[in-house]
């Protein structure tokens, strides 16, 4: 069972970045894929993007150009880089080994990620 904390999230202003970090611990990162989720009050949580163990990547269309998923497998970590962020992507965001469908590990507390003017 892998143990995920996310982080790197904080108010930024429309057209902004923010760079969110994934730190993993267990013995399945490796060898899985890494998601990157994200969810509003009441709702469930949705996918934003893939990175493959070889890393091959696939995002959401809403933030296809805008973001890069990116891993480091030495030192266990996945990172989401948002760039050109806009008000509609304020949501609590998550990391999970595994692919959308079937997330391996425990879901951590997740980050905020708050865009507003």
């Amino acid at each position: 069972q892998v143990q995920l904390v996310e982080s790197g999230g904080g108010l930024v202003q429309p057209g902004g970045s923010l760079r969110l970090s994934c730190a993993a611990s267990g013995s399945i990162f490796s060898i899985n894929a890494v998601g990157w989720y994200c969810q509003t009050p009441g709702k469930e949580r949705d996918w934003v993007a893939t990175i493959t163990a070889f890393g091959s990547t696939n995002y959401a269309d809403s933030v296809k150009g805008r973001f890069t998923i990116s891993r480091d497998n030495a030192k266990n970590r996945a990172y989401l880089q948002m760039n050109s962020l806009k008000p509609e992507d304020t949501a609590v965001y998550y990391c999970n080994c595994g692919s959308r469908w079937n997330p391996l590990g425990s879901w951590g507390q997740g980050t905020q990620v708050t865009v507003s003017s």
